[in-house]
């Protein structure tokens, strides 16, 4: 009896030093994603199965993170910390960083198990940078996988992605918007999942070209992936995690079971295990007390504990458990299966140099308008028609030798897109934007590649890279005025009454010098005493001749005698000499001033007539330039009219009898809505050309009216360019592109490939020669190729009188042709005899 009452205290004893190590309870908080719904389930099977290894009594405290309210997760968390916790266990995709901190001020034990799918968004990310992807759609099975992603991609990810949840009619919409549209798709999740959401892509013609498509596999099934729906020449690039990552997973070297495994699960569960053995150690070597030993006690037994667990590494630095992943990534169709690479935490991605991939060109959209130099067709179509084909190979002209140059060095393929307006984009009254600014800010394309001008109101909706055309403003166009061209044109010189004036004095003339000759007693024809023999008698037929002849340098021949015929001469021969000067004055200003005429020459000359008249093209910048100017002009107006009604205001600086500021952009404007603006600059040209009079303008974009100058000989630009602004590409706001665009055209300025682009096309060789109005080189053959016919008219009845002479002759005619000779002969003799006698002095 007593021998039994003494083992009963030592029973008790006993018992008392066991109890601790089997009955210890230690406090775990675990720091869970909020969207992560199962995550809860998984860290309550854990801690279950976690105490029923290691007999260890644990009890959890789950503390859910929420991003938009992480206000109530820090105070469950420092509440839980106050109550004394042996360990801080954080499975949140990106780590939680707040727990990190305040469990360090506690001294207490931080750790966090990588559970998320980080890895998998590594590897896709690795594959896509080396296929030389800068965008991709991400697309997710379930929304906590996408939050999971989120955490990566802001990290460290250099692709521009677009993340959405599943595939239905809204997100297929958004993905068949996106501008520009992706290089690659991925679709991460189970392999039930990935059927799933490929065929939705599939019915949604989401999937158009080969090997566009990434599909990543968060299970071991990817053989019941289901290849009917692709076929041989349709692919997908396949990424399942390796056999070995079942073992990793559940801390086995074989039998590990991989077809019922889910990853995320299991890994929480065998890594909660890992640390209750960690903390059961802990607890055993400080007698029971928790929180005795420092934090780096725990870590020292941990980092023993793990070197059991096969491929799982230890990161002291950011106190993190990351398993050691393998993917395999397989490239398959309705047939075949490649072998693409490997991914592995380790060494990261390692692709199979047997496999021959060509990366996936992006594939753009590209805005643009007909217009020459720009765009234009190659089969020499109006650019007024509207064109169908997107094929760059149909076109040709500045920036399409740009688009394709852009195409090359950033490794994409384009198509063109014609606004349907064929306008270059204005705002319109419920303020959206209509032609290639509306096209671009609605993502109907991805970039303009268009002699599109940068303003401050387009910059409100679309973003403009570096320029590509320096200073094209805005200038006028006219056709020349054509002279009219004439054979007899030193005729019109002078007036049709003149010239029958003249003719008339000339008869007059003649016939004056008839009569005064013949019936004045002092001619030569009346008086032949008087006047040496042989003078001249002025017949009818001799006065006309006189007449006519006086207007030659040769001069009439012999002039009248009498003073009466003499005084008439001399004043016909005034009057010969002042038409002549006239004439030959008037010959010359016509043939050579007339070219010198010049309408206009500028902007204020064009603004201050009203024979002329001028438009513009519509949606431009420059109808906006002149809108934009005359609604200043009112606003001055206003402002003026404000300040001189005032009677505040000191009226006698504003006593005025006009109006300071001219109201030149306002009557611009006026003329240019009376004349309507055009919807295509080759309607505009058009219109200057029907003119032949030259009194129609277009008033246009500087580089393209200089184009038409350099290949139509009629067209003549006036005055300089004004409003000098650059053209750039653009592209959506907040495009990725922006950037690269820019750094292409900077590396293009420097190899000075502009210059050379400007010099193919804007080139005066190419309209050929052309008519030349200098006035130093001389009166042309047409202008005075009169004067030659005048002369062979002359020539050939000159021929017929002769001909008229010798048939008249051969006939028998009266007049006979008889030699003079023996008859002067006789006259002389008579003349000394007369001569003689009168010389004879008598002598008596």
């Amino acid at each position: 009896m007593e021998g039994t009452t003494m083992l009963a205290p030592l029973c008790c004893l006993c018992l008392l030093l066991l109890l601790p190590a089997a009955v210890a309870q230690l406090t775990i908080v675990s720091a869970l994603d909020e969207s992560l719904q199962e995550g809860v389930a998984w860290l309550e099977e854990a801690v279950s199965r976690a105490q029923r290894a290691t007999n260890v009594t644990l009890r959890q405290e789950v503390v859910k993170v929420s991003i938009d309210n992480e206000e109530d997760g820090k105070q469950q968390l420092f509440a839980a910390l106050n109550k004394g916790v042996a360990l801080v266990v954080d499975v949140t995709a990106g780590g939680w960083t707040y727990a990190r901190e305040t469990a360090a001020t506690q001294d207490t034990p931080y750790l966090r198990v990588q559970v998320s799918n980080y890895q998998w968004m590594a590897a896709t990310d690795q594959l896509l940078q080396s296929r030389n992807a800068t965008d991709a759609a991400l697309i997710f099975a379930l929304e906590a996988e996408l939050d999971q992603a989120l955490y990566y991609l802001v990290e460290g990810s250099v692709v521009r992605v677009i993340v959405i949840s599943g595939i239905d009619r809204n997100t297929t919409h958004t993905l068949k918007k996106m501008r520009p549209s992706p290089s690659y798709y991925v679709i991460l999740g189970n392999t039930d999942h990935l059927n799933t959401l490929f065929s939705k892509a599939m019915k949604n013609t989401l999937v158009t070209r080969d090997s566009r498509w990434t599909l990543v596999a968060t299970d071991h099934k990817s053989d019941e992936f289901d290849r009917d729906m692709l076929t041989e020449s349709t692919g997908v690039t396949l990424m399942t995690p390796a056999e070995e990552v079942c073992c990793t997973v559940r801390n086995r070297i074989n039998n590990c079971d991989c077809d019922t495994l889910m990853i995320p699960r299991e890994l929480t569960v065998n890594a909660m295990l890992m640390l209750a053995k960690v903390l059961k150690a802990n607890d055993q070597q400080s007698g029971g007390g928790t929180g005795d030993q420092p934090p780096t006690t725990f870590y020292s037994t941990l980092r023993t504990e793990l070197s059991s667990w096969q491929n799982m590494k230890w990161e002291q630095d950011t106190l993190q458990m990351v398993p050691q992943f393998k993917f395999e990534i397989t490239a398959i169709n309705s047939t075949d299966t490649s072998a693409v690479g490997s991914w592995t935490t380790a060494d990261r991605l390692r692709l199979n140099p047997e496999y021959e991939h060509s990366p996936i060109r992006r594939f753009f959209k590209i805005g643009t308008i007909l217009a020459r130099p720009w765009v234009s067709p190659i089969s020499g179509s109006s650019v007024r028609k509207k064109q169908t084909s997107s094929n760059p190979d149909d076109y040709i002209g500045y920036c399409v030798e740009l688009a394709s140059r852009l195409a090359e060095k950033m490794k994409f393929d384009f198509e063109f897109k014609f606004p349907s307006d064929g306008q270059y984009g204005a705002r319109q009254k419920n303020g959206s934007w209509n032609g290639l600014v509306g096209d671009l800010s609605n993502g109907v394309t991805d970039l303009i590649v268009a002699p599109l001008t940068m303003t401050s109101e387009r910059e409100e909706v679309i973003d403009f890279v570096a320029p590509y055309f320096d200073q094209s403003g805005i200038s006028i166009v006219m056709r020349k005025r054509q002279r009219e061209e004439s054979l007899f044109k030193f005729m019109t010189v002078l007036k049709a009454e003149v010239w029958v004036s003249i003719v008339a004095a000339l008869v007059v003339t003649g016939i004056m010098i008839w009569l005064l000759d013949r019936y004045s007693p002092y001619s030569a024809q009346n008086n032949a005493d008087l006047y040496p023999p042989h003078c001249r008698k002025f017949t009818l037929k001799e006065s006309f001749w006189f007449a006519l002849t006086s207007f030659t340098p040769q001069g009439g021949g012999e002039a009248p005698k009498a003073l009466s015929g003499r005084t008439l001469v001399a004043a016909y021969w005034l009057f010969v000499v002042l038409m002549l000067a006239t004439f030959t004055a008037n010959l010359a200003a016509f043939l050579t001033v007339e070219r010198m005429q010049t309408p206009v020459s500028s902007l204020d000359e064009l603004a201050g007539q009203s024979k002329i008249n001028y438009t513009v093209l519509q949606s431009t910048a420059t109808y906006q330039y002149f809108s934009n100017m005359a609604a200043a002009e009112e606003e001055l107006y206003r402002v003026w009219k404000e300040l001189t009604l005032n009677s505040t205001s000191d009226q006698s600086k504003y006593r005025v009898w006009d109006y300071p500021i001219k109201e030149q952009y306002t009557h611009i404007l006026q003329v240019i809505e009376e004349s309507g603006p055009v919807e295509v600059a080759e309607i505009g040209f058009q219109r200057v050309l029907d003119n032949a009079n030259g009194e129609f303008a277009f008033i246009h974009d500087a580089s393209e009216i200089r184009y038409e100058v350099y290949h139509d000989c009629l067209l003549t630009e006036v005055g300089e360019p004004f409003a000098e602004q650059p053209y750039a590409i653009a592209v959506q706001q907040g495009s990725h592109l922006q950037d690269e665009i820019s750094r292409t055209i900077l590396e293009l300025q420097k190899d000075r490939y502009f210059e050379a682009l400007s010099a193919q096309f804007w080139n005066s060789s190419a309209r050929g020669p052309c008519p030349n109005d200098n006035d130093s080189e001389g009166i042309t053959l047409q202008s005075l190729g009169g004067v030659f016919i005048a002369t062979l008219i002359g020539l050939a009845l000159a021929m017929l009188a002769l001909a008229a002479e010798v048939l008249y002759y051969r006939r028998g005619g009266t007049s006979q042709v008889t030699d003079i000779a023996p008859k002067k002969a006789l006259k002389l003799a008579v003349e000394r005899d007369h001569v003689a006698r009168i010389n004879v002095t008598p002598v008596y």
